[in-house]
C-alpha cells in the first residue's frame, strides 16, 4: 500500500533522498568555517597598518594560501547550498525556481572563482 496519491506517482515527486546529505555538507561546512575565518582574521589583524610589500608577502606564503583557499570553497559552498534551501522554500513558480537555482549555482562559482583566482595570482606572484 503506497501513501503516495496517484498525481504524486504521475508526476514523480516525492522525496528526492538527498536531504541528509544536503544538511550534512551544510553543517560541516559551517564547522569548518569557524577555525577558518579565525585564523584568516588573525591574518587581517596582523596585518592592519602593515606596508604593501609585507600584506603581498604574508599573503603568497604557502599556509596562508591555503587557508584562503579553503575558506574560500567552504565559504561559497555553504553560501551555495543555504541559498538553495531559501530558494527551494519561498520561491513557489517551477520555471521561476530551477532560474533562481541555476543564478544562485552560477553567482557562487564565478565570485568563488574570481576570489580563488586571486589568492592563486598572490600565491605565484603574478
Amino acid at each position: 500500500m503506497s501513501m503516495r496519491t496517484p498525481l504524486k506517482n504521475v508526476r514523480h515527486l516525492g522525496s528526492a533522498k538527498e536531504g541528509t546529505v544536503h544538511w550534512w555538507h551544510q553543517k560541516v561546512t559551517a564547522v569548518a568555517l569557524i577555525p577558518l575565518f579565525v585564523i584568516a582574521l588573525a591574518y587581517v589583524i596582523s596585518l592592519v597598518g602593515a606596508d604593501y610589500e609585507r600584506v603581498r608577502y604574508i599573503l603568497s606564503l604557502p599556509f596562508t594560501s591555503i587557508i584562503l583557499l579553503l575558506l574560500i570553497g567552504a565559504t561559497f559552498y555553504h553560501l551555495k547550498l543555504g541559498l538553495q534551501v531559501v530558494i527551494e522554500d519561498y520561491i513557489h513558480g517551477e520555471l521561476r525556481k530551477v532560474v533562481c537555482l541555476m543564478l544562485n549555482n552560477f553567482f557562487c562559482a564565478v565570485v568563488g572563482l574570481a576570489a580563488a583566482l586571486a589568492v592563486l595570482k598572490l600565491a605565484f606572484g603574478g
